[in-house]
């Protein structure tokens, strides 16, 4: 089907170079580097980068405190649970020794006993 509008190369022409000057009117209407507005803008955006890399910075600050004071806790739970274990093998090793010198001691009474009895039956026979 052809359309209705002959497009011959004139036409073409004259169209390219009206789409030519409307880009060049657009680019001279866009914001030069001296523009206010622009400078204005990209001081923005660099405010805007600086307070979210201090954001960053920050938050990793109180992960770093943070992960510190886990190792911190965790150090000293480890440090209580072996003071907690030691103190409960001296408490062993104390009671060990106290059922020890009781053994001994019941068994030196038994002794002393059995030898009052061999002496009281010596002087009853003579």
């Amino acid at each position: 089907m052809r359309h209705v509008t002959d497009n011959g190369f004139a036409d073409r022409r004259k169209a390219a170079d009206e789409a030519k000057k409307q880009l060049l009117k657009k680019f001279a209407q866009a914001p030069k580097a001296d523009d206010p507005e622009l400078a204005a803008k990209l001081a923005e955006r660099q405010a805007n980068t600086e307070a979210r890399e201090a954001r960053r910075a920050e938050r990793d600050r109180l992960k770093q405190e943070e992960n510190e004071r886990q190792l911190a806790e965790a150090a000293a739970r480890t440090a209580a649970a072996e003071l907690e274990a030691k103190a409960e093998a001296l408490a062993r090793e104390e009671a060990d020794r106290d059922r020890i010198a009781r053994v001994v001691a019941d068994e030196a009474e038994r002794k002393a006993e059995r030898d009052r009895r061999y002496a009281a039956r010596k002087a009853r026979q003579r």
